[in-house]
């Protein structure tokens, strides 16, 4: 029983409060696309920055490349990391109060209602550009980077299993976040998309 009632006294301070109408399976479906992110950035910065052997470090690359992903500053990997998981956290806002009032704090906007489209129109056009996530994967899988060339990594064995389990929740931030979206357009206007 303790556990039933700390569970959303979590949530809440989490997030906030969660908006009034929003059913329990869009506010999970909004924290699974904010922590789609999550695995890859930890992967990112455990392999690049502290030198987990999840790559292979020393390995010359496939077909003469360089692998660019091993050029990047240390601070690179550590920001992209937090953006991509800021970014992604966003998609609570979809769920909470403070998604459709702005947060007091905020000059000039503090305790005014976020207009539907300010919310709506930058969650949908992520969601639609996230859907490179997938092609990305399945381009992953077949040894390339997006546009066709060598991706250079190298992984192997049980490398090639962690770096599939980090990186496959990607494909799923664009479609949660469009289902969260969604249901936030249609919550807000009254109306069906």
């Amino acid at each position: 029983m303790t556990s039933a009632l700390a569970t959303p006294a979590i949530m809440t301070k989490l997030h906030g409060r969660t908006a009034a109408g929003v059913p329990r399976w869009v506010v999970r479906a909004a924290y699974a696309a904010a922590l789609t992110a999550l695995p890859s950035g930890i992967w990112r910065i455990a392999a690049m920055n502290f030198g987990v052997p999840l790559v292979e470090h020393g390995a010359p690359p496939p077909g003469g490349h360089a692998p660019t992903m091993f050029d990047a500053q240390w601070w690179y990997i550590i920001g992209l990391s937090v953006v991509s998981e800021a970014v992604a956290f966003l998609t609570v806002g979809l769920v909470a109060e403070w998604g459709e009032v702005w947060p007091r704090w905020i000059p000039g906007l503090g305790g005014r209602r976020v207009p539907v489209l300010a919310a709506v129109v930058p969650a949908g056009i992520g969601a639609v550009v996230l859907l490179v996530f997938p092609y990305a994967l399945i381009m992953s899988l077949l040894g390339m980077k997006i546009n066709g060339e060598p991706d250079g990594l190298i992984v192997n064995g049980w490398q090639t299993v962690v770096f599939y389990l980090t990186y496959a929740p990607l494909a799923l931030w664009g479609p949660l976040l469009a289902v969260v979206t969604a249901h936030y357009y249609r919550r807000r206007t009254g109306g069906s998309i």
